[in-house]
């Protein structure tokens, strides 16, 4: 089982806070082979949503209210340990993401900048592309939203 928690920045620990960062290192720079500035400022202004196992963190995203990254509320930096995908924490984790969201900021369209081959994950979980896919840090995305 996953335990999630939805923190604010200030409420993480220095510890969580790092194992976040490592977890986001592991899979977007190196599993995914891209170079980019993951500490891009906007962590203190988002929620955090924390997936642990055994006090591991294991799965993660980070929420925004709408205007604070885009127009309308997002959820970003989905990552799941590769060791741990085949439990489908990435259901888990973005159910409470939307939930996060709706509760926290009583906002119900969400956006989000996918990476497009998971299309069909975020599909399953009623978001359906806007306009044209693009490059962001060299790997294919497409807009997608969920009303």
């Amino acid at each position: 089982m996953i335990d999630i928690k939805v923190k604010k920045f200030t409420e993480l620990t220095t510890q969580e806070l790092y194992n976040i960062l490592q977890l986001r290192s592991e899979v977007f720079v190196v599993e995914q082979d891209c170079v980019y500035q993951d500490i891009d400022g906007k962590d203190q202004k988002a929620l955090h949503i924390v997936g642990f196992k055994n006090n591991k963190v294991v799965a993660y995203t980070r929420v925004f209210k709408s205007g604070d990254y885009f127009e309308y509320a997002s959820i970003g930096r989905v990552v799941v340990s590769e060791c741990e995908r085949q439990h489908k924490y990435g259901c888990d984790i973005m159910n409470v993401s939307v939930d996060a969201i709706k509760t926290y900021y009583k906002e119900t369209k969400i956006k989000i900048s996918a990476q497009t081959y998971l299309k069909r994950f975020y599909n399953n979980l009623e978001f359906f592309e806007v306009g044209e896919e693009y490059l962001e840090d060299g790997i294919p995305h497409i807009g997608m939203i969920r009303s």
